[in-house]
């Protein structure tokens, strides 16, 4: 608690005052948080003073106290573009952040409990920089860090507003922020050195050297590439949810599950259901295989059943299975950008809608999927097909304007199909009976299509690998054996073993 109020005095936080004519000060509560390492082991106990209340400046929208965060897609780009590249990615925490950003409003806050003065008991402190809690302060935070990089030459993102580059005698430099946490790398050891000293000349930094645990993410960069898991997260929420001792299964939901509403069945714990929801969909960002799965059972939250909690359970006895599964993003993969979609027609029983799956690669590194239920009853599998399609196209295109950034150019992206009815209605630009009743925004597909930013390549069905994600896995593991999972994988769908090892 000292440590914290000692920051607040080094960046000049506030000021104690007496409080003005109709002050309504903002109360404090003080906020303490033991810091795990990669190893589940307390590397830090923290205590943060922190606002109870917010108050802004009369004329201010409100969305303006919102800073951007980096999308976990964005992540994934970055660290298959470096892996490909073979730069060492770096990580640098900024100690009490938000403490750093200028805020505009006049807020008042009441003394820190335990801390109050004893001569002027009823002073209050006016803020001169942001503080923990307020709602203003992420947004105060980022203004003052892109302001800093700026001037020193970087490039804001035309896409992504949390990447940043600097190019210089034929190094770059990338660095990549979420809230605190700045991860950046470049081509030249001496340029990212010269970055993390200028950065903590301006800022306090906790400099912690080679990327390897970030966002509950484990990271591992090798000779040959990095490997990304959640080993240690998938431990935490199988001890978390008293599944650390079940029967291992080899396959996250069993090809024969047939989910729906079941109104008379036995109702279970909503809280504990979401919750277990929601554990497992974070994990989705390294694990594709149990996509499907979880965004099935995650359709019956509002209600669930017994029947519905057997499925998250029998995902859960899958991680005890797979717990080291993860990514490969290997060096020197080409930094070709393509992407797989397909769908499942009308395959839900309470409404008849249809499942899309896509996926997007960067080269051999799969940086991006998704499995949803569409927004509206198809009327044939032509249909279902060409708004997945037109689903993965969105994202291409979205990823493709990212990439430009980092100064790779793209003309036509295949986007991989296993339907030809799809492509031809594609590629045709006239409107007749079966196809006049499809939403308006879906036909941006043949838009850009005929713009030549994508180009529609059919797939046969056993290469498609998008379908993973519209339909349940049948995947056998054998030999997990160690963090870097030395051991075969088998699967149906041959392009996965490449991507999830």
């Amino acid at each position: 608690m000292h440590e914290e109020l000692e920051n607040f005095e080094r960046n000049h936080v506030w000021d104690l005052v007496e409080p003005p004519p109709n002050c309504r000060p903002i109360g404090t509560k003080w906020v303490f948080k033991n810091k795990q390492g990669e190893d589940g082991m307390v590397v830090r106990n923290k205590a943060r003073l922190v606002a109870q209340g917010f108050c802004q400046k009369k004329g201010i929208d409100y969305e303006e106290t919102f800073a951007p965060v980096a999308r976990l897609e964005a992540i994934g780009i970055l660290l298959a573009f470096a892996a490909s590249k073979g730069f060492k990615l770096q990580q640098m925490d900024a100690k009490s952040a938000f403490l750093n950003g200028f805020i505009e409003e006049e807020v008042y806050v009441r003394q820190p409990p335990g801390f109050e003065s004893a001569r002027f008991p009823d002073r209050v402190y006016k803020l001169s920089k942001a503080l923990y809690g307020l709602k203003q302060a992420p947004r105060a935070w980022y203004a003052r860090l892109k302001s800093f990089l700026l001037k020193s030459s970087f490039v804001m993102g035309s896409v992504d507003k949390t990447l940043f580059l600097l190019s210089r005698g034929g190094d770059t430099l990338i660095v990549q922020i979420y809230v605190n946490d700045i991860i950046f790398g470049g081509s030249s050891h001496a340029f990212v050195s010269s970055f993390a000293k200028q950065m903590s000349r301006e800022f306090e930094m906790s400099l912690m050297g080679e990327l390897q645990f970030f966002l509950g993410l484990q990271i591992k960069q090798g000779l040959e590439g990095t490997f990304i898991h959640q080993a240690k997260y998938t431990r935490d929420i199988l001890k978390k949810f008293n599944m650390g001792d079940s029967k291992p299964m080899t396959t996250p939901m069993s090809t024969n599950t047939t989910l729906d509403a079941e109104e008379d069945g036995e109702a279970v714990d909503q809280k504990e259901f979401r919750g277990m929801i929601g554990s497992l969909l974070y994990l989705t960002v390294t694990r594709p295989d149990i996509q499907f799965a979880v965004c099935r059972c995650a359709r019956y939250q509002a209600s669930p059943r017994t029947s519905h909690r057997q499925a998250v359970k029998h995902i859960f006895r899958y991680l005890k299975f797979t717990t080291e599964l993860g990514l490969w993003y290997s060096l020197g993969s080409s930094l070709s950008l393509r992407g797989f979609s397909d769908a499942d027609d009308a395959v839900c029983r309470i409404d008849c809608k249809s499942t899309s799956g896509t996926c997007q690669l960067l080269g051999t590194s799969l940086v991006s999927w998704s499995s949803r239920k569409q927004a509206s009853v198809a009327l044939s599998t032509t249909e279902a097909e060409y708004v997945a399609a037109a689903s993965c196209c969105s994202l291409l295109l979205w990823m493709k304007a990212t990439l430009s950034d980092f100064g790779l150019r793209f003309g036509r992206m295949p986007l991989l199909v296993d339907s030809t009815s799809t492509i031809y209605l594609s590629k045709n630009p006239v409107l007749h009976s079966r196809t006049k009743h499809i939403d308006v925004r879906f036909h941006f597909l043949r838009d850009h299509y005929e713009k030549g930013d994508i180009d529609l390549i059919h797939v046969v069905s056993a290469n498609q690998l998008a379908d993973i994600f519209t339909k349940p896995l049948e995947l056998q593991v054998e030999g997990v054996d160690n963090a870097l999972i030395k051991g075969e994988i088998e699967s149906q769908w041959t392009g996965l073993i490449a991507l999830l090892v």
